[in-house]
């Protein structure tokens, strides 16, 4: 069997996020928002879930995708015995009167490059997750799809009849559709549609323009920010894990979940990779995000939460096939019940830049006084209490090593930022509660191995207590990081780099695929630790389990085929940070 790859690019405009394949078919598209029902979705059941694809009438065809340097603006080239021609497609974001422009409207440019070939347009969108097949209507030069909740418009100067029977015509010269969300497009079509285009481009490479990239993977890097800043929802500044949902973490698993929400967690990698290329502006916006959750929150912080703060995420299947046949098709996500403690010092954590970073200007410091203490409190109060860990085991609850080296960087974060202002009342609660999750980390040591278990009383050994080293919980010169990292390599390295997150059963069986952020948290862990030349080789391999266009999932089996939800900002978080790592002890190497 060859390798499985997910053979699509996402293009989005951190209002909406769209999914398309190498035959120009809009594979998945949800509106008005991330976690909204499909318009298109035929990635999770072909026949319910509609199409949108430009292509060749032909049979035999060759495509490729590629990006627009430094942008989101996705290509797909094809060629044909009659010609050539290429769609570009773009969700438009540009500044417009200081404010960012970003509407609910897909752009495609049916560019002609060559010859004159026959090309086929079908649009079919879909409402309610594929129960809805809507009505027609048609003006002057659009196609209206009733019955969707919102007017869904098709503008195009292509003959309406031609897409509506799904004839095939002659490209004869390049051709423009824009589809629309609500505000139908009322401007020129040629004239809005091209500078629309140009105004995206010149946006994303303005944005790339202000990165701070390091002289090594720069294009792998380049991509994982572009990608990650689609994830953040800008209404409300809510950063989802990934925008796709119920796609396996192997063939058959039932490991089929629903990654559209905000998870602290996930948020907290995210904001530190936007922190390592130098912008600041998507935690401002996250700020706002966390001060009205925690507002409405009462006494706890759930897990995750809607990209609008909701709580309730209801987790219910969907009568469809499901990606390659996998079921069940779910949506919405019963975590957000869960105890996950490792959320407070993860906030902490996260917010602690705006308060503490000099080239911050942020206005609204003073919110420390209510915010730290709330965390803080909560830290307390969950120090010695049992939660279902960052792996959101659903039937089993432990002390994780997770949650306590997470409430020993939330105190000490919360310690910073209180020295900042120089509280001593909170610096003093701080610094014993850090104290406390130190005495708890401990109690996860295992003097035979030499390594850190997964959690109190537990003999698991568990990926995620690599962040131990690279949070700097054990320093890269204590000879304990070293002899944990080899404890963990024995049982949970795999061939080329890849790195189980763990190996002993769970509430669905032993897992079967590598979690790919973990191999990046190996090669964070080996920098640290002094391993360069392993580090840089486990990077350099890792960097071949991305698809075509640079694009990493959430699993990867040991043959590389790519499972698991995507993009998955964990993955190209791990990227960002582990690639920043090695840099830097590579230059501090040739400084030497």
């Amino acid at each position: 069997m060859a390798k499985h790859k997910y053979n699509f690019g996402v293009i989005g405009n951190c209002s909406y996020l769209a999914y398309i394949d190498m035959h120009a078919d809009v594979k998945w598209m949800c509106l008005p928002r991330f976690d909204s029902s499909f318009l298109f979705g035929s990635l999770l059941d072909e026949e319910k879930g509609g199409h949108f694809y430009i292509r060749p009438a032909a049979e035999q065809y060759e495509s490729k995708q590629y990006y627009l340097p430094n942008t989101n603006v996705l290509c797909t080239e094809f060629t044909t015995a009659d010609g050539r021609f290429r769609i570009v497609d773009c969700a438009p974001r540009m500044t417009i009167h200081d404010r960012q422009f970003r509407p609910l409207m897909l752009v495609r440019k049916i560019e002609l490059l060559s010859g004159d070939p026959s090309i086929k347009v079908v649009c079919d969108p879909r409402g309610e997750y594929g129960k809805i097949v809507p009505e027609t209507a048609t003006g002057s030069n659009h196609i209206a799809f009733l019955g969707l909740g919102k007017q869904v418009r098709m503008t195009t100067d292509i003959s309406l009849n031609y897409v509506l029977e799904q004839r095939p015509f002659v490209l004869d010269e390049t051709r423009y559709i824009v589809l629309t969300y609500g505000q139908p497009l009322e401007a020129p079509l040629r004239e809005t549609a091209e500078e629309f285009l140009t105004k995206t481009v010149l946006h994303w490479q303005a944005w790339v323009k202000g990165c701070y990239i390091p002289n090594i993977y720069q294009e792998q890097i380049i991509r994982s920010a572009l990608i990650l800043k689609l994830h953040q929802y800008e209404d409300t500044g809510g950063i989802i894990a990934s925008g796709t949902t119920s796609l396996p973490e192997y063939h058959n698993s039932t490991r089929n979940w629903d990654y559209r929400f905000v998870w602290f967690r996930d948020a907290y990698y995210t904001l530190r990779a936007f922190n390592q290329i130098g912008h600041f502006e998507e935690l401002e916006r996250y700020f706002d995000f966390i001060q009205n959750v925690i507002r409405n929150s009462g006494d706890t912080l759930q897990p995750l939460y809607s990209i609008t703060g909701e709580k309730d995420l209801h987790e219910l299947e969907l009568d469809l096939a499901g990606y390659m046949g996998n079921q069940p098709v779910r949506i919405g996500n019963k975590a957000s019940i869960q105890i996950q403690n490792d959320v407070y010092g993860q906030v902490m954590v996260s917010l602690m830049p705006l308060f503490t970073d000099k080239r911050l200007t942020f206005a609204r410091k003073e919110s420390y006084k209510k915010i730290v203490p709330w965390l803080l409190d909560r830290i307390e109060m969950t120090m010695h209490a049992e939660d279902a860990g960052l792996w959101e085991f659903r039937n089993s609850k432990y002390i994780f090593a997770y949650t306590m080296m997470f409430h020993w960087a939330g105190a000490k974060a919360a310690f910073k930022i209180a020295q900042a202002f120089n509280d001593t009342a909170i610096m003093a609660k701080a610094s014993k509660l850090a104290s406390e999750a130190a005495k708890n980390i401990e109690k996860c040591w295992d003097p035979e191995r030499g390594c850190y278990t997964q959690a109190i009383g537990s003999k698991n050994l568990d990926a995620s207590t690599l962040k131990l080293i690279s949070m700097n919980y054990l320093p890269g010169n204590d000879p304990r990081a070293k002899t944990h990292i080899a404890a963990l390599e024995k049982e949970l390295l795999a061939d080329h780099g890849l790195f189980y997150r763990y190996k002993h059963y769970d509430d669905f069986g032993e897992p079967e695929t590598t979690f790919l952020v973990c191999a990046f948290w190996y090669i964070d862990a080996l920098a640290c630790v002094g391993r360069i030349d392993d580090a840089k080789k486990n990077l350099d391999q890792i960097m071949q389990f991305s698809n075509h266009l640079g694009i990493f999932s959430e699993d990867v089996a040991t043959d590389g085929s790519q499972w698991g939800n995507i993009p998955q900002t964990y993955s190209h978080v791990g990227l960002i940070n582990a690639a920043f790592r090695v840099s830097r002890k590579l230059d501090q190497a040739e400084f030497i």
